[in-house]
């Protein structure tokens, strides 16, 4: 049966579970999904069943030692499709206009005040904080733009943020360029130099930025040194 005009929210339980774990990482077996989920292999089987008999989910068989073969589970088109994408074809056709009247920095720069407005209104509930919480409120505030974001410590003054889903990942297929700005975005919020350690559009399952803490401006250090007098000499 094909998936059409279904959003995410038409799934519930298990079934919706499902989904966004193939979004997070794919493709995953059903024994490791079974496993993560608490349920038996077969149980676990009879809602990917649903979800491939849907159009949401299609499966590979591989061949993994010398063991019988395993079937191995990743989001369809539609089960993409399912997850935001803020953006409609008449903006896509817009943009191609603009690049073409204005050049592609135009573009760049279109979604570079989108960010740019984002961080000027998130930037005074962020600043007083360490980088990590900065990180964390970040990852809430990315999340409900729909990009599926979480944020991840790291040792010591360092954290790192990783999307699951571009919210416009059409259009950065489209106009790579546009992701710089996402970058900018990223690196002002956190107050802290950025790296971007994957992408979404080069085929990884999920863009990360890395971000390390700026070393602490240190006072300069004053020292009073004694002025010999006449009188102390003496």
């Amino acid at each position: 049966m094909a998936a059409t005009s279904l959003s995410l929210a038409g799934f519930k339980g298990i079934r919706c579970d499902i989904l966004i774990a193939l979004r997070k990482e794919q493709p995953l077996t059903n024994r490791v999904l079974a496993t993560q989920f608490g349920l038996t292999e077969n149980a676990l089987r009879r809602h990917l069943t649903e979800l491939v008999e849907a159009g949401l989910v299609v499966y590979a068989r591989e061949i993994r030692g010398q063991g019988a073969p395993v079937f191995s589970y990743s989001l369809s088109e539609a089960g993409e499709a399912l997850f935001p994408r803020a953006y409609v074809d008449p903006l896509m056709d817009a943009l191609a206009a603009l690049r073409d009247r204005e050049g592609t920095e135009a573009v760049v720069q279109l979604f570079r005040r989108r960010w740019e407005a984002l961080a000027e209104e998130a930037r005074p509930r962020l600043a007083p904080l360490p980088l990590g919480e900065r990180a964390q409120l970040l990852a809430e505030l990315l999340a409900a733009e729909g990009y599926m974001s979480e944020a991840i410590a790291g040792e010591g003054d360092a954290a790192t943020i990783r999307h699951h889903n571009c919210a416009v990942r059409e259009i950065a297929l489209r106009f790579p360029e546009v992701c710089s700005a996402e970058a900018e975005f990223i690196e002002t919020v956190l107050d802290a130099p950025v790296e971007r350690r994957q992408h979404l559009k080069d085929g990884c399952r999920a863009c990360e930025y890395g971000a390390v803490g700026r070393a602490p401006t240190r006072a300069p250090v004053t020292m009073s040194v004694p002025v010999s007098t006449p009188e102390s000499s003496q």
